[in-house]
């Protein structure tokens, strides 16, 4: 009788290390590709069969949303992250609107001061 989860070989081990290290490490595709010295589409191939498989890692289970981190595309972000990124957002676009503002009237006291 075969066991439900045989363990895993030395290379499932490194390409499960790799997705874990782009979930909750990088967050950036292309930097852990280049660091681990595969191609993105290795990387792509290697999540989806790890999400075929059911095997460990966030992408695999959807807690990289949840955890705070960026999720690989196809994963949906728990409400509580969606809520974080909307306040950062909304501060962001408070912010830009006052940058706004001071160079209008920059713009405006400049534009009187000019004898042309």
């Amino acid at each position: 009788m075969s066991t439900p989860n045989p363990p895993l070989d030395r290379e499932a081990k490194r390409r499960l290390a790799v997705i874990r290290h782009v979930e909750e490490v990088s967050g950036n595709v292309a930097l852990t590709c280049r660091y681990y010295g595969i191609s993105r589409e290795t990387l792509r191939v290697w999540v989806r069969t790890a999400q075929a498989r059911g095997e460990g890692g966030a992408s695999a289970t959807g807690h990289a949303a949840a955890a705070g981190k960026r999720a690989l595309p196809g994963h949906l972000p728990s409400n509580d992250v969606l809520e974080e990124e909307n306040k950062q957002l909304r501060a962001r676009i408070r912010e830009l609107e006052q940058e706004r503002g001071i160079l209008r009237r920059a713009a405006k006291l400049f534009a009187g001061e000019t004898n042309w």
